[in-house]
């Protein structure tokens, strides 16, 4: 998507370097990095706030604990944010459409519950649920699957097919069956959500407001309050959010993360240039993938340095499996957003909805499409969350899971207001949450005093937002 810019001292709009890199200016490296600065001094601060809030934070940690910038506490911070991360990273969808979903926490308790029921009752779905709750999820399932194909979102189609499928067939406990089952059940909910978001014209607030109530009663009705369900047994299920990949293959990671990285950024920049197309100025190009290369090299690195508290006792080595997890998701959902048509419309009706409807998109298809993706990658969410502590219980998507969520894609840079915001911007702020909740857990504060910081990070957030907007605004 192509973003315009007013040229510092000009007062003349001047295209930047976009994402789809269309319809952009040529520059010398010296006025690529005043013109960054320049969009800066004009409100679009991007993911910078919450980077140098990271760095702040860290530094305040580092020097209050001893324990907080050790390899095993920092690879412990990736685990517990990583589900509440997943969840913020499915949410930016819905946010740039100006839309909301309070519904997404509860909605991952749904998914982690009937996973961790097929788990336990190996696969004895009716005789766990009971005769009216189990048909009214394969009812639920069918009329998902007719409102996807009425709204022609083919995906959510099949995906929700799978749910009936799998309960009626019997299939035994099987972690990976289980798995899809979660993710598949997320895709049923966020296709009742956005229908009726889409076509009833309720607005999104009011709707997963209630879904929020309702899911969390569903949760109650399946694990029981008070319950627990454990999923320690399955080792697949338990090593989702606490094992690490062998040091080879953390090396592997690298390969195909960092180098994959390097060479398609390197290869598509100098294709523009040999086809005389506008492209970046080549230092920046080259910086970008080194720094990407040093800083993964070195992470890697270091996550294959045994951590362990004891060495003498137990080894622990390598990249957490939540690593990858995140990566895929952030790169496959980059790349949706960034650089195909979908993506475009995505930000053409978060940006303008009339204008949108007048240039053709499908703007109903593409609101009920985002609470499919928020709902499902929500339930990815619920996997992590649910396997990091070994079990779901009737609180499991409840709390503060969605708040923090929403939080961390807001102080990573996604607008409340539609229109502006990046998956790259719930990671970040996904762990300045985790980094806030890991510190003053290390210093010994309650609940209570994680609550109340976490508050003043996001009231600082929003109101970084609210005055970078205006501040744009006025620049243009």
């Amino acid at each position: 998507m192509t973003e315009t810019s007013t040229k510092p001292g000009s007062g003349q709009p001047a295209a930047a370097i976009s994402d789809f890199g269309i319809d952009t200016t040529s520059r010398s490296t010296r006025e690529a990095i005043g013109d960054y600065f320049g969009r800066l001094r004009g409100g679009e601060l991007g993911a910078l706030p919450a980077l140098l809030g990271l760095l702040v934070l860290g530094v305040v940690f580092a020097g209050l604990s001893d324990s907080f910038f050790t390899l095993n506490n920092i690879a412990n911070l990736f685990s517990q944010g990583a589900g509440q991360t997943i969840i913020a990273m499915g949410i930016v969808p819905v946010l740039l459409l100006g839309e909301i979903d309070l519904s997404a926490g509860t909605a991952s308790g749904v998914a982690a519950s009937v996973m961790a029921l097929h788990f336990t009752q190996n696969g004895n779905l009716l005789g766990n649920f009971g005769s009216a709750v189990f048909y009214g999820f394969i009812a639920g399932s069918i009329v998902a699957v007719a409102l996807a194909v009425w709204m022609r979102v083919w995906i959510a189609a099949v995906l929700s097919l799978v749910v009936p499928v799998i309960m009626l067939a019997g299939f035994t406990a099987n972690p990976w069956v289980e798995i899809v089952l979660a993710v598949c059940a997320g895709t049923v909910i966020g296709s009742l959500t956005g229908t009726i978001v889409a076509k009833v014209g309720i607005p999104s607030f009011v709707v997963t407001l209630a879904l929020f109530i309702g899911w969390y009663g569903l949760v109650l009705q399946l694990v029981g309050e008070g319950g627990t369900i454990s999923i320690r047994q399955s080792n697949v299920l338990y090593q989702v959010a606490n094992g690490n990949l062998s040091v080879p293959a953390g090396w592997l990671l690298f390969v195909l993360a960092a180098g994959g990285y390097a060479v398609v950024v390197v290869t598509r920049h100098f294709g523009r240039l040999r086809r005389g197309l506008v492209a970046q100025p080549t230092a920046i190009v080259l910086a970008k993938a080194a720094a990407v290369l040093v800083l993964g090299a070195v992470a890697t690195h270091l996550f294959n340095v045994n951590r362990s508290p004891n060495p003498d006792l137990t080894t622990i080595t390598g990249v957490p499996y939540v690593v990858p997890i995140v990566l895929a998701l952030l790169v496959a959902g980059t790349f949706v957003l960034d650089r195909t048509r979908y993506g475009r419309h995505v930000y053409a009706v978060g940006g303008n909805k009339e204008a949108a409807r007048r240039a053709g998109v499908k703007v109903d298809k593409i609101r009920m499409s985002v609470f499919v993706i928020c709902s499902s990658v929500a339930a990815i969410g619920a996997i992590v969350y649910s396997s990091k502590v070994g079990a779901v219980d009737g609180n499991s998507g409840g709390g503060n899971t969605l708040l923090f969520a929403v939080g961390a894609a807001v102080i990573g840079g996604t607008s409340l207001f539609g229109g502006r915001g990046r998956l790259r911007d719930a990671v970040i702020g996904g762990l300045v949450l985790a980094t806030v909740q890991n510190g003053l857990g290390l210093l010994g504060f309650q609940a209570a005093t994680v609550n109340i910081v976490t508050c003043l990070v996001l009231l600082v957030a929003a109101a970084v937002d609210a005055l970078s907007r205006r501040r744009a605004a006025v620049a243009r």
